[in-house]
């Protein structure tokens, strides 16, 4: 499948802080074993791989046939860079997912949008960048006990609050100095994130691969790894992976690669809590047969 132009087949997309292996760092090492399942499998079919920051200022993007988005975790971090960077550069490479499902998936008003399409999300508002909006008021309206503040471009709880409706006079500095210059989110807080955790499934071509249930520590509600969460073997339910391959569904086009994370609401229901379509964590490392399957997406996706 080599040839062309190009000196590379595939492009692992990353970010700084995970260029290189660091010793004793479990983190960054989880990060290499899922790209390493990835990367092997893909070598299988003689495809040339390489890993790449995506804001390295000297790669050549028009020597990468296809550019996968995998650890760009600072995006959200570093978001007018990264669009420029993105707008130029989709011209030069292939992105996987496709720049359509990207720039869909980069603002979480897509929950509105699988919302008005029949899909379960929890409760919110959408509050756009500079509305002015009165946060004590939009409490007081919903009839909520407890509620979660986001941007609404974010990852890896980036400045996500978690307040009772007693203690919305010390979020109204926090909401006004975030909104300004960002869309916000309010949604309802469902309790069952601190007993049941949150489920992640695993979707490859819009199939069910494989799930984890993310449990965050005590005292805490962020399941990530980064807050002190905690990683458990997980097998879905029917009803999951049916919300799952419908949610995918209701997106622009059927994504190579997804995540679906779902959360019970106080009806005990699955709802959709996040869709991730740009760089969601795999783990292939304790799934290596998924990471085939996906080598034999792309090289699929090459084909056509």
């Amino acid at each position: 499948m080599s040839g062309g132009n190009f000196q590379w087949d595939i492009c692992l997309l990353t970010e700084p802080r995970f260029l290189n292996r660091i010793p004793d760092n479990d983190y960054i090492e989880n990060i290499f074993r899922d790209e390493d399942a990835l990367q092997e499998a893909l070598e299988k079919y003689n495809l040339r791989c390489t890993r790449v920051s995506w804001d390295d200022p000297y790669f050549d993007w028009k020597t990468a046939r296809i550019s996968i988005f995998r650890t760009t975790w600072d995006y959200f971090e570093r978001l007018d860079e990264f669009l420029v960077w993105f707008q130029k550069t989709r011209h030069l490479t292939t992105f996987l997912n496709t720049p359509q499902l990207i720039e869909w998936n980069l603002n979480k008003s897509y929950l509105w949008d699988l919302q008005s399409r029949g899909i379960p999300v929890p409760s919110g508002f959408y509050l756009t960048a500079g509305s002015r909006a009165e946060l004590k008021e939009l409490c007081r309206l919903s009839g909520w006990k407890k509620f979660i503040l986001k941007p609404a471009v974010s990852g890896t709880a980036r400045h996500t609050y978690r307040f009772s409706e007693e203690e919305v006079n010390r979020m109204l500095p926090i909401f006004d100095t975030l909104n300004k210059s960002e869309a916000m989110i309010l949604q309802e807080f469902q309790e069952s994130v601190l007993t049941e955790g949150e489920v992640s499934l695993v979707m490859l071509g819009g199939k069910f691969s494989h799930a984890v249930r993310k449990q965050a520590k005590p005292g805490d509600f962020r399941v990530q790894d980064d807050f002190g969460g905690t990683l458990h073997p997980y097998s879905p339910d029917t009803e999951e992976i049916w919300l799952a391959e419908k949610a995918l569904q209701q997106c622009p086009a059927l994504p190579l690669y997804a995540r679906v994370d779902l959360i019970r609401d106080k009806q005990n229901k699955s709802c959709v809590s996040e869709l991730e379509l740009i760089e969601p964590e795999l783990w292939f490392r304790r799934h290596p047969e998924a990471a085939v399957r996906m080598a034999e997406l792309i090289m699929q996706s090459i084909g056509d």
